[in-house]
């Protein structure tokens, strides 16, 4: 059999795929990560860090030939469990102007009850081709403990939703993601734990394209952080580690025939950016390459 780690809806789980065809089994379950690490040669035991929102990770063995339940090995964060509150994320379905439904979770400070009206910051994450969900993640469990609320989401390009749902932005970002993070957007100005007008908006990698993306087509955000970020997909296509193949990925290339890699650039709405910016990035970032930042630092300075 082939052992298999399969994302599906926030969680990842490991499967075993027989051989011999039939139906996958799933060898654990349960709204957390277990990610599956080294076996042993004999195929007796495999070990994996499991973590969920609550609980960072820790080291499990399991006998995939039997589906045992993992077993827990290591206890090296009980002394933080122990001295520290973390929120538990609650999950929403959001629904896109087209009918798409987008998995949405959203976290609010531990330890009160009846949130309401709190600044609240919209995390997007990389990728695109990845996915949020039942992960322990130490930033959000920071901006929450500051009395924020924290929302994330796997808009259209995300995994674990299928093959039509992670290929629906192939080579045309800004498109069905960007109408699923409006629905999203929405949705977050009308909930009671937000305060509409202290709303921020964050991500790196991919994330931080749509943060740029979300620059040059909406004023809703106080703020926004914009992380190793890619805003020009043009000069991107040839200094990345992940260089950009002729009719690849994005249809076209990045010397004559740059039309789609353009269309797709967050930059191309600079003259549109209101929100005042955070810009990070990293001269040690091999795959967005700093002067992807910039090209957004340079157009916020000339354009005040």
């Amino acid at each position: 059999a082939l052992l298999v780690r399969v994302g599906w809806h926030g969680s990842q789980q490991v499967f075993r795929f027989n051989r011999r065809g039939g139906a996958p089994e799933p060898l654990t379950s349960g709204p957390r990560i277990h990610d599956p690490g080294n076996q042993s040669a004999d195929g007796r035991v495999l070990t994996l860090m499991v973590d969920s929102p609550t609980t960072p990770p820790e080291v499990y063995v399991m006998d995939p030939r039997s589906g045992t339940k993992p077993r827990r090995l290591t206890n090296c964060n009980a002394e933080l469990l122990r001295t520290r509150q973390f929120a538990k994320p609650k999950r929403f379905w959001v629904t896109a102007e087209d009918g798409t439904k987008v998995e949405t979770w959203m976290l609010t400070p531990p330890g009160r009850t009846n949130v309401r009206g709190r600044p609240t910051v919209l995390q997007i994450h990389g990728g695109p081709h990845a996915q949020y969900g039942y992960s322990f993640f130490h930033e959000f469990q920071c901006q929450v403990a500051k009395g924020w609320v924290v929302v994330y989401s796997n808009p259209r390009g995300s995994k674990g939703y299928g093959r039509d749902h992670c290929a629906a932005i192939r080579g045309d970002w800004g498109t069905a993601d960007w109408v699923d993070m409006q629905a999203v957007i929405a949705w977050m100005r009308a909930r009671p734990e937000v305060n509409a007008k202290r709303m921020a908006i964050m991500g790196g990698s991919y994330g931080g394209y749509m943060t740029n993306w979300a620059m040059g087509h909406t004023n809703e955000f106080a703020c926004a952080i914009t992380d190793r970020c890619v805003s020009n997909l043009v000069s991107m296509g040839g200094n990345s580690d992940f260089i950009d193949k002729p009719d690849g990925y994005f249809p076209g290339n990045f010397w004559n025939k740059p039309e789609r890699l353009w269309k797709c650039s967050p930059i191309r709405f600079a003259h549109k950016w209101k929100t005042p910016t955070l810009v990070i990035h990293s001269e040690g970032d091999l795959r967005c390459n700093i002067e992807q930042s910039e090209q957004v630092w340079a157009a916020l300075q000339l354009r005040k």
